[in-house]
């Protein structure tokens, strides 16, 4: 049984949290601030920390480095803002998901088990936790590198998060509407099609350093929407 530590001030959330994942086979020990949460770290090194940023005695931030800094544990950052900056940072940080609030405790189940999955397939192929690899196509989120076929790719904050987004949630479909709420954030006020922009943006970009057939891609699945398709995504 893996554990989790959830941190956040907000009991009802702590609360809500706790019960959706213990029914979905976690154990779960939580935390209200952020000094409690490094003591709760240290006696329980749990397998996966949720982790709001705005947290009395010592912020999300400052939790998140200090608990990077001697362990690859898997972090989900819980914020009540969806600045793409904002987000940018906390992956920099070594976060390797943010969840903005509101949100569907059944998402955040969703999200947990697949990085603790892709956690252990990295960890059984010897791969670092910051390291996305899909066939040529390598990410790191620390140093924020894109690389195909170990060329380096530049993309913008926006290309970026989406391929990240993407490759952290391989063969799953999600709606234009669905990726405007994660990458944009629910106050975009722009047409949905900016998504169909940047997904060609985005193929055009890491088609350019391949010739050779991949086994990854970002597929349209007509009248629904985008998926990431890599099979030995981790």
């Amino acid at each position: 049984m893996k554990t989790v530590l959830v941190v956040d001030d907000d009991l009802n959330i702590c609360r809500i949290t706790k019960l959706y994942l213990e029914k979905n086979g976690y154990a779960v020990v939580t935390a209200h601030d952020g000094e409690h949460a490094l003591q709760q770290f240290d006696l329980l090194s749990p397998d996966f920390i949720v982790l709001d940023i705005m947290l009395p005695k010592r912020e999300g931030w400052s939790v998140c480095q200090m608990i990077r800094a001697k362990s690859d544990v898997p972090i989900m950052m819980l914020t009540a803002r969806g600045d793409v900056d904002e987000r940018i940072e906390g992956l920099q940080m070594g976060a390797d998901d943010y969840l903005v609030k509101p949100f569907d405790p059944n998402e955040l189940v969703a999200r947990v088990t697949t990085i603790l999955r892709r956690t252990l397939l990295r960890t059984k192929a010897g791969t670092p936790a910051h390291i996305y690899e899909v066939g040529s196509l390598r990410i790191d989120v620390l140093s924020h590198d894109v690389t195909v076929e170990r060329q380096l790719v530049a993309l913008p904050k926006k290309e970026y998060e989406l391929l990240l987004f993407f490759v952290r949630n391989p063969n799953q479909v999600f709606t234009r509407e669905d990726l405007i709420s994660k990458i944009w954030g629910w106050d975009f006020e722009g047409e949905d099609r900016v998504v169909d922009l940047y997904i060609k943006r985005l193929r055009q970009k890491l088609s350019a350093w391949t010739e050779r057939k991949v086994d990854w891609s970002i597929r349209t699945v007509w009248g629904v929407g985008y998926k990431f398709e890599g099979p030995d995504a981790c």
